[in-house]
């Protein structure tokens, strides 16, 4: 941990499959200039939930708020056990879908990630989860015609480009967010 042998602050900007803290500071500033509030809101997780280390962060941040989590993964990309663990310890209802359609007409925040290719060991297992669940127009009909749809980004295939034009696509506000975030955060880090 080099927070531990640096004099200076240190800001983990992701670590591989495990956390991506600032990703989870400007998602949930995000749904908060969305929707005015993360409180009493269903926030669904679809993808690679067990790589994606946006994901994990972001679970254990909304635990401050009152709110219920889905998740909706290709068969051995669950979301951790840990992370299901520490977000039940906080009082936390969480539940699992087998598609975004099932998971869609109670979403508020829908949150998309990728398949990431580079965190399997094989080719074969990567093509065995990637195109299943892709967001596409005629899925959003079932949504909320308030529902945010949030991606860390890049994006891969997940989001039909179709759904970029969609008022409740938000990843590119998402995307903006950040800069703005971090520019906060080292300002706060460098004392200004």
């Amino acid at each position: 941990n080099a927070s531990r042998h640096c004099r200076k602050p240190v800001i983990n900007a992701g670590d591989g499959v495990g956390e991506h803290p600032t990703q989870a500071l400007l998602d949930v500033f995000t749904i908060r200039e969305e929707l005015g509030t993360v409180n009493g809101m269903t926030i669904t997780m679809v993808g690679d939930l067990k790589h994606g280390r946006t994901v994990h962060s972001l679970a254990k941040l909304l635990t401050q708020y009152r709110i219920t989590l889905r998740y909706v993964a290709p068969k051995n990309l669950h979301m951790p056990a840990e992370i299901i663990s520490f977000v039940a310890s906080k009082g936390i209802k969480q539940e699992e879908f087998d598609s975004i359609e099932e998971a869609l007409p109670e979403t508020d925040i829908l949150y998309m990630t990728r398949i990431q290719k580079e965190r399997f060991g094989s080719e074969d297992e990567y093509k065995a989860c990637f195109g299943q669940f892709i967001l596409t127009p005629h899925i959003m009909t079932v949504a909320k015609k308030k529902m945010v749809v949030m991606h860390p980004l890049p994006r891969v295939n997940e989001i039909s480009p179709e759904v970029d034009t969609d008022p409740r696509a938000a990843y590119f506000r998402q995307a903006e967010n950040g800069m703005y975030i971090r520019m906060a955060l080292l300002a706060t880090v460098l004392g200004r």
